[in-house]
């Protein structure tokens, strides 16, 4: 007899947002059917489907509201409706936002929900007050996944039980594991949007101080995001056009070039203004997993995987003198940053791969629709 696979909804805003490799990363390794849900909170669309609802769910909805019955919008509705029909049993939502807007859904029908955190949403304090707290959240939801320490820490500082907070970092790719680092160039790689939690700018004037005493040096910068254009200022203004690299979006085969012959990785994360944080950034683990060593801050998850002096250097948040001292450092020791590439290498390995981040979520959805069946 032919065991069922199971059947697993992972709901998400954006379809391929080229910085949550992340999610798309769930969507092909889970085990079991996996319905891709995402065009919005409440998603519209299903990969593999299209659109969600028909005339029929819009009809029903508009007839209910003028009876003056309490109803589900349309868009929850035609979701609920492609959730019935497809017997999802565990949906799991990518962001708290996401799970905020579909709760009530899943309450209606009575699946299974895991929520996701990833980062803002679990830090900017005017998300978590339109989210109400995310009591509904917290108290429907079977487990709640945090990918850092500090994360979990807030959650439950949040009203969730500590039971059902589950830490579980973001992993990378494999590939990135199979990198062997030439360090045959003097570049420092850094790869992200140009938001404001990873404060560019910061990384840009530490590089100044760097390019003063090592002219050959380069900085490649990989992303977009609103504060492309103010970047762009600053490089020019400290002449620093041929020194500091914008390819933009780059893909994974790009970037795993760069790793190959850069020297280290290096991101200034901060805590944004709005409260914003990192939850633990992709990119720091894939450098990790290349083998090259990473320079960053003691901000959020990057602590939980970065260890200082023995696989890269950690600074406080807006230290750009400290920063640049380690960028030098590295530039006059490439045995150094050979040595922590390696220790960083081995620690995903050991810590962070992709195998023992899925398992961690298929074992979650396993217990849940275990206990629904007994």
């Amino acid at each position: 007899m032919k065991l069922q696979k199971n059947r697993i909804a992972i709901i998400s805003p954006s379809q391929n947002a080229y910085s949550e490799t992340f999610i798309q990363e769930q969507k092909n390794g889970l085990q079991g059917n996996i319905y891709y849900y995402f065009k919005g909170e409440v998603p519209q669309s299903l990969e593999g489907f299209g659109k969600l609802g028909n005339k029929r769910i819009t009809y029903s909805v508009k007839i209910r509201r003028k009876l003056g019955l309490k109803t589900l919008s349309i868009a929850e509705t035609a979701f609920m409706h492609s959730l019935k029909e497809n017997k999802i049993q565990v949906v799991l939502a990518q962001y708290g936002t996401t799970a905020n807007k579909i709760v009530n859904v899943c309450k209606q029908i009575n699946v299974p929900l895991i929520t996701h955190f990833h980062g803002y949403d679990a830090s900017v304090g005017s998300v978590i007050k339109n989210c109400n707290y995310y009591k509904e959240v917290f108290y429907y939801s079977t487990y709640v996944i945090a990918v850092s320490i500090s994360m979990k820490k807030k959650i439950i500082e949040l009203g969730c039980p500590q039971e059902k907070v589950i830490y579980n970092a973001c992993a990378p790719n494999d590939l990135f594991l199979n990198i062997v680092p030439k360090f045959s160039q003097s570049n420092f790689i850094s790869l992200g949007r140009f938001v404001n939690k990873k404060a560019p700018y910061n990384t840009i004037l530490a590089f100044k101080k760097v390019h003063d005493l090592y002219p050959e040096a380069k900085l490649i910068m990989g992303g977009e995001g609103e504060l492309l254009e103010p970047c762009i200022n600053i490089i020019k203004a400290l002449k620093l056009e041929e020194s500091v690299l914008l390819p933009g979006i780059i893909d994974r085969v790009q970037f795993m070039e760069y790793l190959s012959n850069g020297l280290a990785f290096v991101q200034h994360s901060v805590t944004a203004f709005n409260g914003d944080q990192e939850g633990t950034p992709v990119a720091v683990l894939e450098a990790s997993a290349a083998g090259l060593p990473v320079i960053s801050t003691k901000h959020a998850g990057i602590s939980d995987v970065i260890i200082e002096g023995e696989t890269g250097f950690l600074v406080e948040e807006n230290d750009i003198e400290t920063m640049a001292e380690n960028m030098i450092l590295l530039l006059e020791n490439k045995v150094l940053a050979e040595k922590m590439g390696i220790n960083g290498k081995e620690r995903i390995k050991i810590n962070f791969t992709m195998k023992k981040h899925l398992s961690v979520i298929d074992s979650l959805i396993e217990k849940i629709i275990k206990n629904t069946n007994e």
